[in-house]
């Protein structure tokens, strides 16, 4: 990492000198809006992503601002999220405008309570529980494999995003989902496919919660369950110098488990944190072996270049530079096994307010949008560690 330079805004007076600038969004349920909030810092900066590629929550926030226009993004989020948190009977119950919990073991039980009534409940415009419940259906039916309905979530995605302009403007969308069938991982992605709603709901599909959405005449699920960062599809499949934010839910650093609930707390942050030091390092010590070679190549005589062994090497060489800022949600102690199916909106606005605040300290940081100058051609990036 390059020395730091603070400077006194994070707003941008011109575009970074990377011809792509990619945000990568994990998986992660109701703490999604930390990237909602990271993105309204974005925008503010005026750092309109050229690609937008998600899994899971990711891949709703991300249609969502692919399908809007630059000045309609923040907004749109902010409808989405206002939406699925609005609970006016549980607000009621919990007399939330005059008596918001304080103390760590206070809100430690109001998330307890808010996330059971997310499982009894729903989230509204995104998954109900269904009635009847799935052991009273039939075997093989779809409704006897998942305990949520989330049919209403297709009407919300046609109704908050424009889906024209997604396979038709120049900004790229990607979402990742697994083949139930063939247990593959895969991209739909905006270059190769017409995207539709199917594809967003499919990303995002976890079981046993939700059911598999059918596409094409084969049946998806969630993208996390294989892999739960787009970054290694971004990077393999770009041929510029890119600028990309990494907006990580799950953190995978944390304390040893003292109980069985901080077992479980633990369990879901290893099982979905994508790992974001241990794949940057990787992907650093390939890319120079890809420099390296290009650099070979390059000395190659001309009368083996014509050879299949240079065919064949040459597509594996780059000189691409990349830039990787991370940003990582940091969960605090109330928060446990629930909290990524814990959408009440004292929770949803504490996770948007973080996502922001991360998101202009980093941006004060003019090293994060200078060319690497490494043999590699990569710099990575996370101020959170260290609270700057």
């Amino acid at each position: 990492m390059t020395a730091r330079r603070l400077r006194k805004t994070h707003h941008q007076t011109e575009r970074p000198p990377f011809e792509c600038i990619a945000l990568l969004l994990q998986g992660g349920g109701a703490l999604g809006s930390y990237q909602a909030g990271v993105y309204e810092a974005l925008a503010e900066a005026d750092l309109h992503p050229d690609w937008v590629a998600g899994i899971s929550i990711g891949a709703i926030n991300s249609a969502i601002i692919a399908g809007n226009p630059p000045q309609e993004r923040v907004a749109k989020l902010r409808q989405f999220w206002e939406g699925i948190t609005s609970r006016p009977s549980w607000d009621v119950l919990t007399n939330l405008g005059s008596n918001v919990p304080r103390g760590d073991m206070m809100r430690g039980f109001f998330n307890q309570a808010s996330a059971w009534y997310a499982l009894t409940q729903g989230a509204p415009g995104f998954f109900k529980p269904r009635v009847p419940p799935p052991w009273m259906m039939p075997p093989g039916t779809l409704e006897a494999t998942s305990y949520f309905d989330i049919s209403d979530l297709r009407g919300t995605l046609e109704r908050l995003v424009d889906f024209d302009r997604i396979n038709h403007d120049g900004m790229r969308l990607s979402v990742g989902a697994v083949n139930v069938r063939t247990g593959n991982f895969l991209y739909f992605d905006s270059t190769t496919h017409t995207i539709g709603p199917e594809h967003v709901m499919a990303s995002g599909a976890l079981p046993p919660g939700f059911p598999a959405v059918e596409i094409e005449g084969e049946f998806y699920w969630d993208g996390g369950l294989i892999s739960n960062t787009p970054l290694q599809w971004v990077v393999e499949n770009s041929s510029q110098d890119v600028l990309a934010f990494q907006i990580d839910l799950w953190s995978a650093r944390g304390h040893f488990p003292l109980d069985l609930p901080q077992v479980s707390v633990r369990e879901k942050e290893v099982q979905f944190s994508s790992r974001t030091r241990a794949s940057t390092d990787q992907f650093k010590r390939m890319q120079r072996l890809k420099v390296a070679l290009a650099d070979f190549l390059a000395r190659v005589p001309d009368e083996y270049k014509a050879g299949p062994d240079y065919e064949l090497l040459k597509p594996t060489a780059d000189r691409h530079l990349y830039n990787i800022v991370h940003l990582i949600y940091r969960s605090k102690t109330y928060e446990g096994q629930s909290k990524d199916y814990e959408f009440s909106r004292l929770s949803m606005e504490d996770h948007w307010r973080a996502g922001y605040n991360d998101a202009v300290r980093s941006l004060r940081h003019s090293e994060i949008f200078e060319r690497p100058t490494n043999i590699e051609g990569v710099a990575t990036f996370d101020y959170a560690m260290s609270g700057d």
